[in-house]
């Protein structure tokens, strides 16, 4: 076997892992959110998940895990294989999309971009104190 074919083997797998990982995802993440399952950590005061919100959060943290793994396929695949200024190119077009894709799907999950600090325990409680 070649190296140009052991690459293209080494990207359909993390292809198929990308992709295996949202189907599973999508299957597992359905018991998890009819059994009530929850982050651990929830903001003080805060309220419990719906059922409906729950299976969202779960769902699209698969999500978000499948698209990293079909990025780095199409990375193996583009920039070991066929490194053209056209393929770099398409390359470069795929991963602008599905980084939106992520960082959309981040706002949705968690409240706020990748890069805005989570919440502190101790800044949420000198808040409610003030209020």
């Amino acid at each position: 076997m070649e190296f140009r074919q052991i690459i293209e083997t080494v990207g359909q797998l993390v292809d198929f892992a990308g992709v295996a990982v949202m189907v599973i995802g999508a299957v597992v993440s359905l018991p998890m959110a009819l059994r009530g399952h929850q982050p651990r950590q929830l903001p003080p005061g805060a309220e419990k998940l719906s059922f409906y919100r729950s299976y969202r959060q779960l769902l699209g943290r698969s999500i978000l895990l499948g698209l990293e793994l079909l990025v780095a396929a199409d990375i193996i695949r583009t920039v070991a294989v066929t490194p053209t200024f056209v393929s770099v190119g398409v390359l470069a077009v795929i991963v602008l999309i599905r980084t939106f894709l992520s960082f959309s799907l981040e706002l949705e999950i968690t409240g706020r971009w990748p890069w805005q600090k989570e919440p502190s325990a101790a800044r949420a409680g000198s808040t409610a104190a003030a209020g």
